[in-house]
């Protein structure tokens, strides 16, 4: 008789993967859609590179404050209600980025956004660690984490057809109109998430607050994640108008590149997750990191490059970063008490914000727009990347070396 396999996750584990994706697909898209949009904002609101970086940063530093302030008070309430609250203002924020008019009143949405959009992140990975085994949450961060691809294989190249097609508002629209739908199936078909409530510390949202920023373990976690934040913010502002102005490549074709790009992460996100669980998180971002570093270097010292050798260099370039993300996450997720994971992951997704927040500013002090358009100092961008994510592996060899011990000492068995 054979014997028949237990799944890995049970039918209602897989709709909260899938709505979580949805939803991280709603809210990546609406940060990375700025970006591509910059070769049409910037002339057309007649903004410096300066102002563009800071309506990168303006989000990244909301989200900072808000989730600091959010921190005291994540472990108190069902984590459901937590999600919908601050998923009805990011839509609102996201609302008002497309009736914005002028680069003042952009800005404002843009704050309005991270202040809602910025505690999502925390609210995800906190409900994901409730549920998940860390057994298998490099699998579960593997198909959350396919939200990135989708918003450049889907996401990126609509929003950027509808905006060349019609103007720089349709996309923010868009992303409304589809975040409206997942908030209704989240508030008709997801469960309370409310087991971390009946071992909550019996101290104020503030003490608490106090409690989890000063621990030395954590403060482990936030530095590593201050080092993550900084490779990422400080490529993303200008990466088409780098495209653009630099590489030569036309504005008409800068959607195809996000198209192919996002069609291989989508595609190596679940594989990767699965290979963090078999070889070990840590070995996976290693080979993440080394693989990026190698392709920072490349990417940021092009010259005029053709279409096809772009896709190919920002394909390899995201499945290192993606590996980078998936593990890191993963690693991250075992780092927090039960008690504390809201108020961790709140906390740490303030951190990234504001480490990203200063990262996009400083890039925007690095680079310099010519008269001609073209961005100079980018390869120093590179350099600064390849730095820190050198001393981010030797962070996360730390965090790495600590959650292993805890999975030891709590289980009598190594777990990866």
């Amino acid at each position: 008789m054979t014997a028949t396999k237990t799944p890995i996750f049970t039918g209602y584990q897989w709709f909260i993967i899938a709505v979580l994706a949805f939803l991280q697909f709603t809210i990546v898209l609406d940060f990375m859609v700025l970006s591509p949009l910059g070769a049409i904002l910037m002339p057309e609101l007649s903004i410096t590179p300066g102002q563009f970086s800071h309506l990168v940063s303006a989000y990244a530093y909301s989200a900072c404050i808000s989730g600091i302030l959010a921190s005291g008070f994540a472990d108190k309430f069902d984590r459901k209600k937590m999600l919908l609250f601050f998923y009805a203002g990011f839509l609102a924020g996201t609302v008002f980025c497309g009736l914005a008019t002028d680069y003042k009143s952009l800005l404002t949405a843009r704050i309005i956004t991270g202040l809602f959009g910025g505690v999502m992140g925390a609210v995800v990975f906190a409900i994901t660690t409730d549920l998940f085994e860390m057994q298998v949450r490099g699998r579960v961060m593997g198909f959350v984490q396919m939200a990135f691809a989708a918003s450049q294989v889907l996401g990126l190249p609509i929003g950027l057809q509808l905006a060349n097609a019609m103007n720089w508002h349709a996309p923010f629209m868009l992303i409304a109109g589809i975040g409206a739908a997942v908030f209704v199936i989240i508030l008709i078909k997801m469960k309370p998430v409310t087991a971390h409530l009946a071992i909550q510390r019996k101290v104020s949202p503030f003490r608490h607050l106090w409690m989890t920023l000063s621990r030395k373990r954590y403060l482990t976690g936030f530095a590593a994640t201050v080092l993550l934040a900084t490779g990422g913010f400080m490529l993303m502002p200008f990466g088409s108008a780098f495209t653009v102005n630099n590489l030569g490549i036309d504005l008409d074709h800068i959607p195809l590149i996000y198209m192919f790009t996002g069609a291989a992460t989508l595609i190596a996100g679940p594989i990767i997750g699965k290979f963090s669980d078999r070889v070990g998180k840590y070995n996976m971002f290693v080979a993440g990191s080394i693989l990026s570093m190698i392709l920072v270097l490349i990417y940021c010292n092009l010259g005029l490059t053709p279409l096809w050798v772009a896709i190919v260099v920002n394909i390899i370039l995201f499945i290192g970063i993606t590996a980078r993300i998936i593990s890191a996450q993963a690693l991250m997720s075992g780092v927090p008490d039960p008690a504390d994971r809201g108020a961790f992951m709140g906390l740490n997704s303030s951190i990234q914000q504001l480490a990203g927040g200063l990262a996009a500013s400083l890039a925007g002090l690095i680079v310099v727009q010519e008269e001609s358009g073209k961005l100079s100092h980018y390869p120093i961008l590179g350099y600064v990347v390849t730095v820190a994510m050198i001393i981010t592996m030797i962070m996360m060899f730390v965090i790495n070396k600590m959650v292993l011990n805890d999975n030891n000492s709590a289980k009598g068995a190594p777990v990866k």
